[in-house]
């Protein structure tokens, strides 16, 4: 079976849609989890694949959290062999950084479920399925500068650089398409600090994750599917 390592930050958020994607595509994945394994061990260019998940710290923190650093620097690696690698979030934001480009507080926070737009060349990337239905979860307070060379695929009004890629083999998601109903209250608790100083409404956020659920599960493995399918290895 092919290799696919996901580094996770918080414990609920996991692949979640993304993973039968990966399991239909022979990948036998292995979650790398921050502060348990070794971020030194792991062999940045040898693994088939490399998912890069979200969490609730900023992708230039590195003076607090020592770790980005590190995986920064698998990132380069990554990146430097054009090994196969998708960032999520917070994921995202390090190839961002990891390609040299500006990762900043947006000034805004955008959370909850709303369309994201694509470009042209997202229409006709593996983000296609947004094209007929491009509702979303967005949960983040940071962006980054486009990074030299990287085709943007998607925005909203809120945030210029929803998606991008760096040929087929290099791409970073702003957005959670792996979010769905399915675990979503733990995303709720896990996240209740921010989303009480933000003032999100919580029964809202739940409401919208059911009443989308079942297509936003649909969306996620056929833009895996797509992406796995045009990689160049």
């Amino acid at each position: 079976m092919k290799s696919a390592i996901a580094i996770r930050h918080v414990g609920f958020e996991d692949l979640g849609a993304f993973a039968p994607a990966l399991r239909a595509a022979g990948y036998q994945v292995h979650y790398w989890d921050t502060g348990e394994q070794e971020l030194w061990t792991l062999e940045p260019v040898k693994t088939d694949l490399l998912i890069v998940l979200g969490g609730p710290i900023g992708a230039y923190e590195d003076h607090a959290y020592p770790f980005l650093a590190e995986e920064i620097a698998i990132l380069e690696q990554r990146l430097a062999a054009n090994r196969p690698t998708l960032g999520i979030c917070l994921g995202a934001q390090l190839i961002a950084r990891a390609a040299g480009a500006r990762v900043f507080p947006s000034g805004v926070k955008e959370i909850g479920f709303a369309p994201i737009r694509l470009t042209q060349a997202g229409q006709y990337s593996c983000l296609a399925p947004f094209a007929v239905e491009p509702m979303t979860l967005h949960w983040h307070g940071d962006t980054f500068d486009l990074p030299a060379g990287a085709a943007r695929l998607a925005s909203t009004d809120l945030c210029e650089n929803q998606a991008f890629a760096m040929g087929p083999n290099i791409i970073g998601l702003q957005f959670h398409p792996e979010a769905s109903a399915k675990g979503f209250e733990k995303w709720l608790v896990g996240h209740a600090a921010e989303l009480a100083t933000a003032k999100i409404d919580v029964p809202r956020l739940r409401a919208d994750a059911q009443r989308y659920g079942a297509e936003l599960e649909r969306k996620a493995q056929a833009v895996l599917s797509n992406w796995l399918g045009g990689l160049e290895v």
